[in-house]
């Protein structure tokens, strides 16, 4: 049966002695009359975890791309674009055209404003079948989770593009 040492892991030879820092320091000790220490698997799991333990990257997540300044002064402006609808992303076009924040909810509004313009369009025209308009309210009520969804997350100062929204390619 193979042996691996007890710290490193390294498959031995029956009688072998790895030759990593910590099996030649317990040879070591051995060999003076000392007691053997046992390998520290906690330690050694520990040092595994630590590796895995980073935190995960958002992609979708701008909020460092703004200055806090900016955040706090154009708050009010980016939540009425997801209140509103069109009024409000007109309401924070003239409002605060400087503000780079507000102008990136602008975009993730319009961008739910056309989701959601084109989903009402195609239930109308397609009215007339069972499925289709089922499908269609569900989709529309999916959209105004997320609007409500990106409201909550203006109110706590972030700019995260919606999950669903944010693959379409317009309006970058």
């Amino acid at each position: 049966m193979a042996k691996f040492c007890p710290y490193c892991g390294k498959p031995l030879e029956e009688g072998e002695i790895c030759s990593c820092p910590q099996a030649q320091a317990e040879a070591a000790r051995q060999a003076q009359g000392q007691q053997p220490t046992p390998p520290n698997y906690y330690q050694q799991q520990n040092q595994y975890q630590q590796q895995y333990t980073q935190p995960a990257y958002d992609p979708y997540d701008h909020t460092a791309e703004f200055d806090a300044q900016d955040i706090s002064d154009n708050k009010v402006f980016a939540m009425l674009v997801y209140l509103m609808g069109i009024i409000g992303i007109i309401i924070a076009l003239l409002a605060s055209q400087s503000s780079r924040y507000a102008m990136f909810h602008v975009r993730q509004g319009l961008k739910l404003t056309v989701v959601n313009t084109l989903l009402g369009i195609i239930t109308l025209l397609l009215i007339w079948t069972v499925i289709v308009p089922i499908a269609g309210g569900i989709a529309l009520l999916v959209v105004e989770v997320i609007n409500i969804i990106c409201f909550f997350q203006v109110c706590t100062g972030k700019a995260k593009e919606p999950y669903i929204i944010c693959k379409l390619g317009f309006l970058r």
